[in-house]
């Protein structure tokens, strides 16, 4: 994920990008499984920039041996889609935001 440039974005926001990210990873790992159900879960989501904003994302869930017949890599994958498309919402909105500033 690129095309806004880092200089742009206050250490709250890049905060902010994360927490929205997390969010909505969890959010869709919930939708999928019941909580009682997830023995572990690590989302990590790293922020890196020379010019430009790059964004990585990483899931891992494991779940209780009840849950078979469930494909966690699949549901780890869509929570990632779920996470880029939140980020891609969050800095359109603050694009706009500039955008009605100047």
């Amino acid at each position: 994920m690129d095309g806004l440039p880092i200089s742009s974005l206050t250490y709250e926001k890049l905060e902010e990008i994360c927490e929205v990210a997390e969010e909505a990873a969890r959010r869709y790992i919930f939708s999928k499984v019941k909580r009682e159900y997830v023995s572990d879960l690590y989302i990590s989501i790293d922020l890196e920039s020379l010019d430009v904003l790059n964004v990585s994302i990483e899931v891992e869930i494991n779940l209780s041996p009840l849950c078979k017949n469930v494909d966690v890599q699949e549901i780890a994958n869509g929570s990632i889609k779920a996470a880029f498309e939140a980020i891609e919402k969050y800095l359109s909105k603050i694009r706009s935001e500039k955008t009605s500033e100047n």
